[in-house]
């Protein structure tokens, strides 16, 4: 059986219930923000906060596609670099608990993490230190971190250290494994086009996109976009929301085969992590063997259950629910 090791930022996830948005303003976070803060305001807000209803797992794009993957019987495992502290043992222990093989680096500065403060209205707003998470360099990575695997997955936000992308997915083609990237943000895309262009022609196999970040890459609306990263790798997925997904192969076995994939009926509360899920079923559809159809209808079912809890992690009674539609499709 394949092995899948992603590859992005280590962060931990401290989802936060709040009782009323009081402390929004009193932490000066605008509702419904992504705000990156320092050190001392991530503290802050973690002390200001720890005695409501608290959830804290290990996070960051990459790593919750692996928690997913894992969580469908596949062995994997996942690089990244923590801090020598608390929430590095946390991001640390989650992943041995989640039977994830942890290649993590140290730092002496402090965990990334990401605060989600949840109002009683549902809406997130976001206050991230990514900490030591951004301190994986490119000198960090060797050969034997890639042995054994057979799929490497990286989040794009990596994008934004050049040398570091690059020098993974030399690596991982140099061990024969394919690359799967996922864009992760428009913003980033925007600010690394043609890097990440290059990236994606030279060494990716599959990509997935959101259609903004899929627009701001290609220059397109979603379905011409999906043609035009289908012409750059072999699998190109473009999600756009509400309406499902576009799957397209114009390479190799799977020249000309294009999908477009609906949702599953689902009572959504949180879509915290619904990308990152999809690429969880998608690939383990590809691991399986299935057509480019079933592993996007497999990442439609893992996408809608996740947005039916708080955060990124689907739950024990989520996970059964995901066994038995999958066995339906």
């Amino acid at each position: 059986m394949k092995k899948v090791l992603g590859m992005g930022n280590a962060l931990v996830d401290i989802m936060t219930q709040l009782d009323h948005d009081d402390y929004l303003l009193q932490f000066e976070l605008p509702k419904g923000s992504m705000i990156l803060v320092d050190a001392a305001k991530s503290r802050s807000v973690y002390d200001g906060t720890r005695h409501l209803n608290q959830t804290i797992r290990s996070g960051g794009s990459a790593a919750n596609t692996i928690h997913g993957i894992a969580r469908m019987g596949l062995e994997t495992g996942f690089v990244g670099k923590i801090g020598n502290d608390e929430m590095g043992k946390v991001f640390h222990d989650d992943l041995s608990a989640s039977n994830i093989s942890p290649h993590l680096f140290h730092s002496s500065t402090e965990s990334g993490r990401a605060m989600a403060l949840i109002s009683p209205d549902t809406e997130r707003t976001f206050a991230t230190y990514l900490g030591a998470a951004v301190e994986l360099w490119a000198e960090d990575l060797h050969d034997d971190l890639f042995s054994g695997y057979d799929i490497l997955h990286i989040e794009g936000y990596l994008v934004q250290n050049h040398a570091l992308l690059q020098r993974a997915v030399e690596l991982a083609k140099k061990n024969g494994l394919q690359v799967s990237l996922d864009t992760a943000s428009y913003n980033v895309v925007a600010e690394n086009k043609d890097f990440l262009a290059y990236i994606i022609r030279e060494f990716v196999d599959i990509v997935f996109a959101n259609e903004d970040e899929a627009r701001n890459l290609t220059d397109q609306e979603p379905s011409e976009a999906l043609d035009k990263l289908a012409d750059m790798c072999e699998i190109a997925v473009v999600k756009i929301g509400k309406e499902g997904s576009l799957v397209s192969g114009q390479r190799s076995a799977v020249s000309g085969q294009r999908y477009e994939i609906g949702v599953i009926p689902v009572n959504s509360i949180d879509t915290t992590g619904a990308g990152d899920l999809y690429a969880s079923g998608f690939l383990y559809g590809m691991v399986k063997g299935y057509d480019l159809e079933k592993c996007g209808r497999i990442g439609a079912v893992l996408a809608g259950k996740v947005i039916e809890v708080i955060g990124p992690k689907i739950d024990d009674e989520g996970w059964r629910e995901v066994k038995s539609l999958i066995g339906r499709i």
